[in-house]
């Protein structure tokens, strides 16, 4: 499975939807994710990747995780996957 598949499957978990209603320019918010759901996605990315997301939960803003987009999530991942390897 790649990034992408799996960033989306993680996401459409937590908005409780189909993987096929979550699209690369839907945003959290469109998919109804609030804050926490946000925390937990990360949660979930960090634990599939085994990686450590550059995110501030407090401040998302001032984060250099962009979590404008499914598609700037999956782009960021795909970043900090490559930087791992």
């Amino acid at each position: 499975m790649s990034v992408k598949d799996t960033v989306i499957q993680i996401i459409a978990e937590q908005a409780v939807l189909d993987v096929e209603d979550v699209t690369p320019d839907s945003t959290l918010d469109s998919l109804g994710i609030d804050s926490m759901g946000l925390v937990e996605s990360i949660f979930a990315i960090e634990e599939a990747f085994d990686i450590s997301v550059p995110f501030n939960a407090n401040d998302p803003s001032e984060s250099e995780f962009d979590i404008s987009s499914v598609d700037s999530i999956v782009k960021a991942v795909e970043k900090l996957v490559a930087e791992q390897s």
